[in-house]
């Protein structure tokens, strides 16, 4: 059996640009779990990139590329959405954490990896795992 594990654009973010105890925090867990396929929306990969657009960073823009090449990139569809829309209404989320959520459970992974505490316990549907 496949284990998909979906990840925040913020643990993307940590693992890329972060630096001393939250990026070391994010690379063990992510060899902890190796052999998983790990997972981002479209969505992830437009939190991710925007700051270093903006700073004109190219080689970090490279080294995000480089890392969306190598996990699996899923699309938000109109089910996506309305699954968000559900989430967000019944949980009060902010737009993004009920996109993030609702793709990743349409996409049936394992898992969600974040930061934000406030996702814990949403659903049942998925394991959330707040990091580091």
């Amino acid at each position: 059996m496949v284990v998909k594990i979906y990840l925040d654009s913020c643990i993307v973010i940590y693992l890329i640009e972060g630096a001393g105890p939250l990026q070391t925090a994010v690379e063990a867990a992510i060899r902890e779990n190796s052999g998983k396929v790990f997972c981002v929306s479209e969505l992830v990969r437009l939190e991710c990139k925007v700051g270093p657009m903006k700073r004109s960073q190219k080689k970090l823009l490279e080294e995000y590329d480089r890392f969306f090449e190598n996990v699996a990139v899923f699309e938000m569809n109109k089910n996506v959405f309305e699954a968000a829309t559900s989430l967000r209404a019944t949980h009060t989320l902010k737009t993004p954490d009920a996109l993030h959520l609702a793709c990743a459970m349409h996409n049936q992974c394992d898992e969600f990896w974040t930061n934000d505490n406030h996702l814990t316990g949403i659903s049942r549907k998925i394991k959330i795992r707040t990091l580091p």
